[in-house]
């Protein structure tokens, strides 16, 4: 088996756990590849392996049956660019904060271990967003290639500017105009993320949606709006600042204003590993204190 690692930085009780991890991979022999940003961490804060291969980016990954994604959500994220088109499965072991997506505790990376090893998993199919870009008619590559997400796509005033407006296109058709701080795309998985904070809906993410969720309109009679994976959004924008703000999950960039965007569904999906005992439901009600009465 080859496994492929991709982390960030950690609190020191969790170091134990993760050097377990790396001592349990060693004896299996199974081979490992880390992630060369993970790995000058995992050499700063002691945490030994046997690992002489190391990648950075998609291209360098090599043919792994799994990556195990060390930290919060944003890491999973990264992991998911990293793993593009090839579509391996993706655990997430929660070193960070709040998980959605990264829902293994650093206490249960033995049994994720153990059952990773024995094929008791199954994977959950997550869709992903595609953008492409023009600029005074010509293509613009904002993300260096990387036009894909897995939570969502943002389009947003700079810091400074006032709010801008935002020009929305259903299949060619005009859909609405949004005079707000901005307008959040989101995927059924990016519904817990910035779309919940907006004010937009928790999805289940076996739904095969997009949520459209402006960021403190103008006009207050306008809402998030779902509409189908299958149809293809355009944008145009205008904002008396020369700029905006283009994000795509945990990546931005500041791009002229007179910048067009086009969002669809990606042909190809992210495989994020679901273990036994795993449940959305469960995860909503631990991570958002659902049921849990805070009034003492």
């Amino acid at each position: 088996m080859k496994i492929a690692i991709h982390g960030r930085n950690f609190k020191e009780e969790t170091k134990p756990f993760l050097q377990s991890m790396f001592d349990t991979l060693a004896q299996k022999n199974i081979e490992i590849q880390i992630s060369e940003s993970y790995q000058q961490f995992l050499s700063e804060v002691g945490v030994v392996h046997t690992s002489n291969s190391f990648y950075s980016n998609k291209s360098t990954l090599f043919d792994a049956d799994v990556v195990l994604s060390l930290g919060g959500d944003g890491t999973l994220l990264d992991a998911v660019t990293h793993v593009g088109d090839r579509e391996i499965p993706i655990l997430g072991i929660n070193t960070g904060r709040l998980g959605f997506l990264a829902t293994v505790s650093p206490d249960k990376i033995q049994e994720g271990l153990a059952e990773i090893f024995a094929g008791n998993y199954s994977l959950d199919q997550r869709t992903l967003v595609s953008i492409s870009s023009r600029l005074n008619d010509e293509p613009l590559d904002i993300f260096n290639g990387v036009n894909f997400g897995l939570n969502e796509l943002g389009i947003m005033k700079t810091d400074s500017s006032s709010m801008i407006m935002v020009r929305a296109y259903l299949n060619g058709e005009f859909l609405n105009t949004y005079w707000a701080d901005g307008l959040i795309i989101a995927t059924a998985t990016g519904s817990t993320g910035y779309n919940l904070s907006v004010g937009g809906p928790l999805v289940m993410p076996s739904s095969d949606i997009f949520v459209i969720s402006p960021m403190s309109p103008h006009n207050l009679n306008v809402r998030p709006l779902v509409v189908s994976t299958d149809v293809v959004l355009d944008f145009e924008i205008e904002s008396r600042s020369s700029n905006c703000l283009i994000s795509l999950d945990a990546r931005s960039k500041v791009v002229h204003s007179n910048v067009k965007i086009r969002m669809e569904r990606e042909k190809f999906k992210a495989n994020i590993i679901k273990l036994s005992g795993t449940n959305f439901l469960n995860t909503l009600r631990s991570k958002l204190n659902w049921g849990f009465d805070v009034r003492n």
